[in-house]
């Protein structure tokens, strides 16, 4: 299937009417193209005008960035490829003047997409091989970097935050039972009215949460720190890229620990279900950490009326474990989650990214070494659109950081409970 669209005419020559043929061919090989905007040499097509890179660039940024330029003239300067820069407002208009098509620029999903298949075809034309040994050196570092700051039994993660604890007492007459009267008991709060062992501790899961995503946020640091490419940028781009990239790294890592058979998240002694975090009436039980496997309270009991929810909408928690049960049943193997990991650090799209072309090629070298591994060490037929499923799993993932960021901030309690979690979705 090609995941091509109309859209990806802005750098494919061949797809639109002009000076080559239908097969791709230029007529006139010997002829130079001229940009239509500034009079610089052309590079082909874009946005179904001839037109160079600068000024394909140009017209993208100015379109998805929504800029009002303005002219100090009277929106009258010459754009020629010496002068072109010096006004941007009528450098705009004369991209617009001159047939550029706003609604050709391609979605940052389309790219990812184009990304991927140019991936795919260097792959095959590169490497038909197998792995080489620059890309088994690159498995090698990110397997080690995960193995180094991931702690997969959760034996590290520390309670920052004093839990709510609910006590309950066994059933107790509030009175001496009159003939024909059943007696009746209440729960009671108080922590000296009972031994503890009649019922396991009942925690808010707010504050927990607000522990395990600093405690998570701190690992995604610390592995992108152990990859050399990472560290080599400058310090503004690390944070841009971290920032980026967190929480959906973060959901990648509970992947691994994700039981498809009771729905659950199994880290180490502590047990999470989608209901953990759900908003609403048993949506904040939780059996205390350690107590894993004990039976709950029942949702419709008095003890969870009490309970004090998360605060997760359906509208988020929902799609979030459709997400993982996808993810998890595609069996992938450690070496995939890692160069998964990276490809999402690595992203070139974020804002304020210096070294732009440096993060793009290293993102591009991740995927096509992910294409050659799953091609490689997946058999068919099972393996054979696993590459393709990856990457809509990945645009989904996109969506879900979205709303996850906007569930966050409803919950203001969370963030403000750690500030690693509020200087990521700022």
């Amino acid at each position: 299937m090609s995941v091509l669209s109309p859209s990806d005419m802005e750098s494919s020559p061949c797809l639109l009417p002009g000076p080559w043929g239908a097969g791709g061919e230029d007529v006139e090989p010997r002829e130079e193209k001229v940009c239509a905007v500034c009079g610089d040499r052309a590079t082909g097509y874009h946005f179904h005008v001839m037109t160079c890179e600068g000024c394909k660039g140009f017209f993208r940024r100015s379109i998805n960035k929504g800029i009002r330029f303005t002219c100090p003239f009277t929106r009258s300067c010459p754009v020629t490829k010496a002068k072109r820069r010096q006004c941007q407002a009528c450098r705009l208009q004369k991209c617009l003047d001159v047939g550029m098509r706003k609604d050709m620029i391609m979605s940052e999903e389309a790219l990812r997409q184009r990304r991927a298949l140019r991936g795919q075809r260097r792959l095959a034309r590169e490497q038909p091989g197998g792995l080489t040994a620059e890309q088994q050196e690159l498995i090698g570092i990110l397997i080690v970097a995960h193995q180094r700051t991931f702690d997969s039994s959760f034996s590290q993660f520390t309670h920052y935050w004093p839990a709510v604890r609910l006590y309950v007492p066994g059933p107790r007459p509030q009175s001496p039972p009159q003939p024909g009267i059943p007696a009746t008991w209440t729960p009671s709060l108080q922590p000296d009215c009972l031994d503890e062992d009649v019922l396991p501790d009942v925690f808010s899961m707010l504050p927990h949460f607000a522990d395990l995503s600093t405690f998570m946020i701190q690992q995604v640091i610390n592995f992108a720190k152990e990859i050399p490419a990472f560290r080599s940028l400058p310090i503004d781009d690390q944070i841009s890229l971290l920032k980026g990239a967190t929480l959906e790294i973060c959901q990648i890592q509970f992947n691994t620990v994700f039981n498809t058979e009771t729905n659950a998240w199994e880290c180490g002694q502590h047990c999470y279900t989608i209901q953990d975090g759900a908003l609403g009436e048993g949506g904040g039980e939780t059996v205390a950490p350690g107590s894993r496997g004990q039976p709950r309270p029942h949702p419709g009991s008095p003890i969870t009326a009490m309970l004090p929810p998360a605060g997760f909408q359906q509208i988020y928690l929902e799609p979030l474990l459709k997400f993982h049960i996808s993810l998890k049943k595609l069996q992938l193997h450690e070496a995939e989650y890692v160069l998964l990991q990276a490809m999402l650090l690595f992203s070139p799209d974020h804002a304020s990214i210096a070294q732009r072309d440096f993060i793009d090629q290293f993102q591009e070298k991740v995927a096509l070494t992910l294409k050659s591994y799953i091609d490689h060490r997946h058999p068919m037929p099972e393996g054979r659109f696993l590459y393709a499923k990856l990457l809509l799993l990945l645009t989904e993932l996109q969506t879900l950081k979205v709303e996850n960021t906007r569930q966050i901030l409803h919950i203001q309690d969370l963030s403000s409970m750690t500030p690693l979690l509020s200087e990521i979705i700022s």
